[in-house]
């Protein structure tokens, strides 16, 4: 990878046995690879989050039924074992609707085998790829017509550029789009805690890029919003279920709130397979819940007393009232209501 660009960045790629992926758990400190041939360390690579981001994730999942199919053939499966393998897959992050999306995109091809089910794996990706480019062009156009500053000071939350995706980003493609237009000053960074997806993650890939960034604490965006400091938010979604509501994570529903007040865009990037027709609501997404350690620990030191719990939601909703447009590779829509 060229030290200043992202341009050919793949957190997720076959490597002709098994998956190689970017693990995102070392990021900034070191760029390392996992290769990975069985399920288990699959979902370990998921559930880590060393694979993480709903687009990656759907290309991880439709990769992770043909490792699958690889394994019960190594090992001798029969097809309720590779069945319940598949599963294991789908169900390793409920709320990001992609991953379990990825599989059901590929299992009709199961019949013909593991080469019919990679190349279907390769056209996810490929979709993706072109969608985010889409999403990109789409998206500033959209900021450019409705925010006359120039140049436009962005603020983001969490990781969505293309180690989130199959290249290129979503929310993160279009700051990208917009910086390739020269119309970027800087972009404020939530560094998104508990697990630092924003420091560690976008604030890398910005930095790789030559992008202008400053990483603030979650804490900080409401204040940098109200007074004034930044144009637009964009952010990315896991899950947008029908009526516009949108999943994210969490601490994005408090960037909503404030541009509400401060009157500027919030806008989501997601691609058409993040939308989810069948969830009616945000009250009827599931929110997943991870190890309290992650909030009471950092790197590994314990950083509250030892009686203390944890509530560790991995996402909030964000009601469309609160999304001034959600940007697809379809195009730009207007949420009702808003």
């Amino acid at each position: 990878m060229d030290p200043h660009t992202t341009e050919d960045l793949r957190a997720v790629a076959w490597n002709g046995t098994g998956l190689r992926l970017i693990d995102q758990t070392v990021l900034p400190v070191r760029l390392e690879y996992l290769d990975i041939d069985d399920v288990d360390g699959l979902v370990a690579a998921i559930t880590t989050l060393a694979v993480r981001g709903a687009p990656a994730l759907g290309a991880a999942g439709a990769y992770g039924v043909a490792i699958a199919l690889l394994q019960g053939m190594r090992e001798g499966w029969d097809e309720a074992a590779v069945t319940t393998a598949i599963a294991r897959v789908r169900e390793a992050r409920p709320t990001a609707v992609n991953l379990a999306g990825g599989v059901d995109r590929v299992l009709p091809h199961v019949a013909g085998g593991v080469e019919a089910v990679l190349a279907e794996a390769d056209r996810v990706v490929a979709e993706d790829l072109a969608a985010n480019r889409a999403i990109g062009a789409y998206g500033a156009d959209w900021i450019l017509e409705r925010v006359e500053r120039r140049p436009l000071r962005v603020l983001t939350h969490c990781n969505t550029g293309a180690l989130a995706t199959a290249g290129w980003g979503t929310a993160l493609g279009i700051v990208r789009e917009l910086h390739a237009r020269g119309v970027l000053d800087r972009v404020y960074v939530d560094e998104t805690r508990p697990l630092l997806q924003g420091s560690r993650l976008t604030a890398w890939e910005l930095a790789h890029e030559g992008i202008e960034h400053y990483v603030q604490a979650d804490g900080a965006a409401a204040s940098t919003i109200m007074r004034g400091l930044a144009d637009v938010a964009v952010i990315g979604a896991d899950r947008v279920a029908a009526n516009g509501d949108v999943a994210n994570k969490i601490g994005s529903v408090g960037v909503a709130l404030a541009c509400a007040d401060a009157g500027i865009p919030f806008v989501v990037a997601a691609p058409t397979t993040t939308l989810d027709p069948a969830t009616a609501g945000g009250d009827d997404i599931h929110i997943e819940e991870r190890a309290e350690d992650e909030v009471l620990s950092v790197g590994g030191l314990r950083m509250a007393p030892g009686g203390s719990r944890a509530y560790n939601p991995a996402f909030d909703v964000t009601p469309a009232r609160l999304v001034s447009a959600l940007v697809t590779e379809a195009g730009v829509t207007i949420p009702a209501g808003h």
